[in-house]
């Protein structure tokens, strides 16, 4: 087909097991399409269902592509793959999502917007359509973290009734596999400098067995939001605990005989060691975290990486671990020199939990600068 007889809306659905609603869905949309007069296709892709869904798509007019490799992300990404149009709507084939009312959802593509959601709680969740949990903590715990993470404003960020442009579509580079794929896009629009925006959504009861696990889904999002923002995970975490090791490591020497908290005395000796050691690993993890998140595409490059890429060498990483691991081992000969002699330190215990941290820090710098290294050469 040519391109000036491509259609110009794609209407994806994913569909696993969905023989009571998929023909609903899809005669919705051919009802839209009819009554808009826009030219589009109706992609179904289904990603192994055992019972009729597949014929019954087909016979309600919908294209079907088969997608062996299950998972929700998975089947958009080939259905994404496949199609065809300008703009491309995605909605799940159990009718909790309204194809005849697309009119709202692509309007705002029009007007210069790159991606829009369907936002179901200001269009109404109906009664029973939504679990409790997942309504008041873990949507409104995802659209947290997705605001803090990564600065974007939306109320309903789990919503999976969207529409975007092919131009966007180019520039998200999905890649998940999974539930992920709603927060994935999100993120990445905002990294793009993506115009996004919401409609109110009507949100149904769904037909048939929910395919949404709680738990497992739930984590999924958790980790793709954690992973996609090193600075939250690593590196901010990372400066404060050597912050808090570093200020108890001064108070172990202040109070070498440790702090007296009531009856009970505390010494910080053990925690400012523990502290400094975390504290620096998560450094490190941060900044190979986030190089290699630049270098595959999946982080937009920051003044943190611009100054890692510019002081970054093997051989200067190495000679500050050596540094390191040297003032230890010799802070400990001179420690043991003085014990051996009899000698008698009133902070000798301060300075050698000092020298164990400077030898662990120091080890684990040089080893995390092959690894860094490693990572590059395999780009």
């Amino acid at each position: 087909m040519t391109a000036a007889l491509a259609p110009r809306v794609s209407i994806v659905m994913p569909c696993l097991n969905e023989a009571e609603t998929v023909a609903i869905c899809v005669a919705k949309a051919q009802a839209w399409l009819s009554t808009s007069g826009v030219s589009g296709e109706i992609l179904v892709v289904d990603n192994g269902s055992t019972d009729r869904s597949a014929e019954l798509a087909s016979a309600a007019g919908a294209q079907v592509i088969r997608e062996r490799r299950r998972g929700y992300g998975n089947a958009y990404l080939r259905g994404f793959a496949e199609a065809r149009g300008e703009i491309i709507v995605m909605g799940d084939a159990d009718d909790t999502y309204d194809f005849s009312r697309l009119d709202d959802l692509i309007r705002p593509l029009q007007n210069g917007y790159d991606l829009v959601l369907g936002n179901r709680f200001a269009g109404g969740v109906q009664p029973g359509a939504m679990p409790w949990a997942h309504r008041y903590i873990g949507s409104p715990i995802i659209n947290l973290l997705i605001r803090r993470f990564i600065g974007i404003r939306i109320a309903d960020s789990q919503s999976g009734f969207r529409a975007f442009t092919r131009g966007a579509y180019d520039r998200l580079r999905l890649r998940s596999g999974g539930m992920e794929l709603a927060s994935e896009m999100i993120v990445n629009a905002a990294r793009e400098g993506l115009n996004v925006t919401e409609v109110p959504a009507v949100y149904n009861v769904r037909v048939g067995e929910s395919k949404l696990n709680t738990v497992r889904d739930g984590w999924r999002h958790l980790r793709f939001l954690l992973l996609s923002a090193p600075n939250f995970l690593f590196v901010l975490p990372g400066l404060a605990l050597v912050g808090m090791g570093a200020a108890v490591t001064a108070i172990s020497f202040l109070a070498p005989a440790g702090v007296e908290i009531g009856s009970l005395t505390w010494q910080s000796v053990f925690a400012g060691s523990i502290f400094l050691s975390i504290g620096m690993n998560a450094l490190v993890f941060g900044a190979i975290t986030k190089t290699y998140g630049v270098d595959r595409g999946i982080l937009k490059e920051d003044t943190w990486v611009r100054v890692y890429r510019r002081l970054f060498s093997l051989e200067r990483v190495l000679a500050l671990a050596g540094i390191l691991f040297f003032i230890g081992i010799m802070l400990n000969l001179g420690l043991f020199t003085l014990w051996a002699s009899g000698s008698k330190l009133q902070l000798g215990l301060p300075m050698a939990a000092l020298a164990q941290s400077l030898i662990i820090v120091g080890a684990n710098i040089g080893m995390a600068g092959f690894l860094a290294m490693a990572i590059a050469d395999r780009r």
